[in-house]
């Protein structure tokens, strides 16, 4: 009875089948236990009684009849324990919110206002209602004319009336090669946060380097574990939401990435100053910080730049597909291409971006090339939004890529004409439906895509809307500090040196110092690979190991002596005692801490 009574909910559904198979198997064992006994008894008794007849003996037939009494009264005696010693709970009062099968799941769709009660009969549960991670999912078919987005928008509302948190619904319409424009996909966590407390750390972290045309950037898991990138080529990207909720590390990640590909170009621009983009100006090109005049007419300066770049490469590309078709057989810059026209992919990461446009509103920005013109110019937020999105669009087939990243998203921070040129968007949590609108766009949010349905505690968990038919996921991004960035920053920077890219800003940054960047990015690897060692001191010969594991491109070959050179060249001194280690009673070496101090100098 309570295995029917949890049909649907599969959790105690399993549990109490295991008991009930339980009961029959020590049932079988009871049956096969007492049909011996009672065969047995019954030989005996039979064969007394017949005795007796044949006999004459009427205190035989007596005593035989007591001694079947006696018997029959001892195996059916009250048994105060209970045959098989498995705990089973009382089954819980039936909520009426909760889903323990089709009908179940149906109702509440009925409360949620999503089909009406006449619609009913009209609504399936497509397979069956079953596990999915931690949580279960279902695959619903909806009434004949009804659209997946009619569903799919009223998600808050199936919340409620299933009696779990807004955060804990995933519902988008069914794209998969089975669905249709009437299916939609329901999953449902077992917990508020299925996406947890735990920080996952980059795996750029201990990436030597990285082929962004590839791999593009390892982003983060979703709900039910499994591991998403984001693919940024061909696309740019809109980032938004609420401060403090995550933007920074997401696109701290998409720069690690294009820092650890030495063939990237890497332009920066950020309406307000801070630690958040410093370790950039180790490989950038461009480096813009501010929301002075100057600042902006720099800013408007670059895009300009780098609009007539993209469209020198198209120029280039059109050549080629005249000559040589098969070449570029989509119109687009290749890979092959690039290497030989020795130029990689172009990344513009744009930050602060309301900083930017408020300042740029408060300018007339001149827009003819005439000096005597008597133009006085126009506002300078139009301006800039029309050369960002011709950015986005001139560069969209020539390797160029724009991230835009705004932490107050509504109309005046997030232009309609700059979000619809980037066909990928990310929402980081926000107040209401209409601040996810203006990041993901409607047909986003039409489709399920929710970040105002997060909650306050789930930071770092980022709604990104894939564009095209890729729908939306929500995930929560991996974790990198603003010193793990500078490491992979100081990185990129020596990658470049040995491939011959290092331009423009990079190169000039620090003139006086430049010789040291060398043997900082040599520091910081030693503490790094001390670090992920888990150890705090090794021998010379240890600690060049771990370096050739860690980056066998740049430490292949080094000796123990140059290893040795270069770091007292760095400000590290020479090797210490290091006391008991290796088997040794007091062999030489470095520690951590005297390697991380050099760093700090």
């Amino acid at each position: 009875q309570a295995v029917r009574d949890a049909a649907g909910d599969v959790g105690q559904a399993t549990q109490y089948k295991k008991i009930a198979d339980g009961y029959r198997a020590e049932y079988r064992q009871h049956r096969k236990a007492f049909a011996t006994k009672t065969a047995a008894v019954g030989g005996a008794v039979a064969g007394g009684v017949g005795f007796g007849a044949v006999t004459g003996s009427l205190w035989l037939d007596l005593v035989a009849g007591l001694g079947a009494w006696g018997i029959g009264a001892f195996h059916g005696r009250d048994r105060k324990q209970p045959a098989v010693d498995v705990p089973l709970e009382p089954v819980a009062p039936r909520d009426p919110a909760r889903i323990l099968g089709e009908s179940d799941l149906i109702t509440a769709l009925v409360k949620a206002g999503i089909i009406t009660e006449a619609q009913r009969d009209e609504t399936h549960v497509v397979g069956i209602i079953q596990p999915a991670g931690p949580g279960w999912t279902a695959t619903i078919e909806l009434p004949r004319g009804m659209k997946a987005s009619a569903a799919t928008s009223r998600a808050e509302e199936l919340a409620s009336s299933m009696r779990v948190k807004k955060s804990q619904i995933e519902m988008r319409a069914d794209t998969s090669e089975d669905g249709h424009e009437g299916q939609v996909v329901l999953w449902v966590a077992n917990e508020a946060n299925p996406y947890g407390d735990k920080k996952v750390p980059s795996p750029l972290l201990t990436a030597d380097r990285l082929d962004f045309w590839q791999y593009g950037v390892p982003l983060g898991t979703d709900a039910r574990g499994g591991r998403h990138t984001l693919e940024l080529v061909w696309c740019s990207i809109l980032l938004g939401g609420l401060p403090d909720y995550g933007k920074s590390f997401l696109a701290r990640l998409v720069a690690a990435a294009a820092a650890l590909d030495p063939h990237m170009t890497v332009h920066v621009a950020t309406g307000k100053a801070g630690p958040d983009w410093v370790g950039t100006k180790q490989f950038a090109h461009s480096y813009v910080a501010g929301n002075t005049p100057g600042k902006i007419l720099a800013f408007l300066d670059l895009l300009n730049e780098l609009i007539a770049d993209m469209q020198q490469i198209g120029e280039r590309l059109e050549q080629l597909s005249e000559e040589n078709p098969e070449r570029c057989p989509e119109g687009k810059l290749t890979p092959e291409l690039a290497k030989e026209w020795k130029r990689g992919l172009t990344l513009l990461i744009v930050d602060e971006l309301q900083e930017l446009l408020d300042a740029a509103a408060m300018m007339k920005i001149k827009t003819d090339d005439d000096p005597e013109s008597k133009d006085r110019g126009r506002n300078g937020k139009e301006v800039l939004v029309e050369t960002m999105a011709r950015f986005v669009r001139v560069s969209r087939y020539v390797g160029g890529m724009g991230l835009f990243i705004t932490q107050r998203p509504d109309a005046t921070s997030v232009p309609t004409m700059l979000r619809e040129v980037c066909r990928k968007r990310a929402c980081f949590r926000v107040k209401g439906a209409a601040s996810s609108r203006m990041v993901l766009g409607d047909d986003a949010v039409a489709a399920g895509a929710a970040p105002h349905m997060l909650l306050d505690a789930q930071k770092g968990v980022v709604v990104l809307d894939q564009g095209g038919e890729d729908g939306h996921v929500t995930l929560k991004t991996d974790f990198m500090t603003i010193p793990e960035f500078r490491e992979i920053c100081l990185r990129g920077r020596q990658l470049r040196i040995e491939a011959g890219t290092l331009t423009g800003f990079a190169a000039e940054y620090g003139t006086e110092e430049r010789a040291s960047f060398s043997v900082k990015v040599l520091l910081a690897d030693c503490v790094a690979a001390l670090r992920e060692a888990g150890v705090d001191r090794a021998r010379t010969v240890r600690l060049l190991e771990l370096l050739v594991n860690r980056r066998p491109v740049a430490y292949e070959g080094l000796t123990e002596s140059v290893l040795q050179a270069r770091l007292r060249e760095a400000g590290a001194g020479g090797t210490r005692k290091l006391g008991p280690l290796d088997g040794m009673a007091n062999p030489n070496g470095y520690t951590r801490e005297q390697l991380a101090e050099a760093l700090k100098k």
